[in-house]
């Protein structure tokens, strides 16, 4: 891929989380293709070759931050992309939004030492998060609790009210907390912070949510840019051209990746009835 040398990534050091299935996979792998040294962070080792692998469960705060403050041994780290996510019915929403939203910020933020000024932060949110602006005063109440520990006590004590289904609300708060967080990063150290959302897409991760997105659900979902459903490489190139430093002057951005889904609903050409799934 030399003639994407353009993009930026050449011998530069990215951290990948959920980097051993997946979107996350096939970004660690492009971006190793692009020739970066990407670090692997995840509960299950890679498949993909890597320049280091540290073994990481985001439900587990205390690992959370040993792994990210060990990552300072290959600092400076010149890219960050969040991959790591679950659906709700693995362990529950209480346990999705541990993962999905509270394990990834408090990595992100225990990281930040070890990221170079002028870095490039992009995770993966969801198109389930499209609705995040009519819930936006909870979740602000919940991004204001910057302790983990506390965060998780806030959702444990009205989870029906905070949590919800777990998925959703998990994704609805990294669009919020990048758009938040991008201001401060932007202004103090030149950092940008991105997000996807992508529509369903086929990973292990749409192969465990069979019980919500059935056969007949995918089937049923319209795909305007594709007529099927997206690839994990289709979603991890956006993410890609997303972080590199050739998109200087985007930051706290929330970039839909679900081939025109979102956009149909908000001006009523999709029915809103298919909200509800996401990548």
């Amino acid at each position: 891929m030399s003639n994407l040398d353009g993009l930026g990534y050449s011998g530069k050091t990215v951290v990948v989380t959920g980097g051993s299935s997946g979107m996350g996979e096939q970004v660690a792998r492009i971006l190793g293709e692009l020739g970066a040294k990407v670090h692997i962070v995840d509960i299950q080792p890679p498949k993909v070759p890597n320049a280091s692998f540290r073994q990481c469960d985001l439900s587990d705060f205390d690992q959370v931050r040993s792994v990210a403050k060990g990552l300072a041994d290959v600092a400076p780290i010149d890219f960050v992309f969040p991959c790591a996510g679950l659906p709700p019915h693995i362990k529950g929403a209480l346990y999705c939004m541990r993962v999905n939203y509270i394990g990834t910020r408090l990595f992100v933020e225990t990281l930040l030492p070890s990221v170079r000024d002028g870095a490039g932060i992009a995770l993966i949110s969801s198109d389930a998060a499209m609705g995040w602006q009519g819930n936006v005063a909870q979740s602000l109440e919940m991004l204001a609790i910057s302790d983990p520990d506390e965060a998780y006590a806030w959702c444990e004590a009205d989870p029906d009210k905070r949590v919800r289904d777990g998925y959703t609300s998990s994704k609805e708060m990294l669009v919020v907390w990048v758009q938040n967080k991008a201001v401060e990063l932007g202004n103090t150290r030149r950092i940008r912070l991105n997000a996807i959302g992508p529509c369903p897409t086929k990973t292990a991760f749409v192969d465990q949510s069979k019980e919500i997105m059935t056969d007949e659900f995918i089937a049923a979902w319209p795909f305007p840019s594709l007529g099927r459903m997206a690839t994990a490489e289709e979603q991890a190139w956006p993410l890609i051209l997303l972080n590199s430093s050739l998109c200087a002057t985007v930051t706290g951005s929330f970039l839909y990746t679900d081939q025109g889904f979102a956009s149909g609903v908000f001006t009523s050409a999709i029915s809103p009835a298919f909200m509800g799934g996401g990548a």
